[in-house]
């Protein structure tokens, strides 16, 4: 009996984007058919921040995103203790007309 075997996904993944971008605040948006997500670097006592970095997802990879991420932090929880959640004052924000939320 011959075994099936799945085809591999040969993923590239070049210098500039192996070097990543850095982000301390994500804001998330949806419609009923896509999730943005942008990621922004802000600095204290700068009273300006860009965008760095924006990820459009469906639904469905979205929740996918949602649960891989929920298992990573719990593996890395189990493995390092847990992870602070320090409160943070609201960050008030404008993006050229809807504040965004976090």
């Amino acid at each position: 009996m011959e075994e099936k075997k799945e085809p591999q996904l040969n993923i590239e993944l070049d210098q500039e984007i192996a070097e990543g971008t850095y982000s301390n605040l994500a804001i998330i948006n949806h419609s009923v058919s896509e999730f943005i997500v942008d990621f922004i670097n802000i600095m204290p006592g700068v009273p300006k921040a860009k965008v760095k970095s924006r990820i459009i997802l469906t639904p469905q990879h979205a929740k996918r995103l949602s649960k891989a991420l929920a298992e990573n932090v719990r593996k890395f929880e189990q493995a390092h203790g847990e992870i602070k959640d320090y409160e943070q004052p609201p960050i008030p924000m404008n993006f050229g007309g809807t504040t965004g939320e976090a």
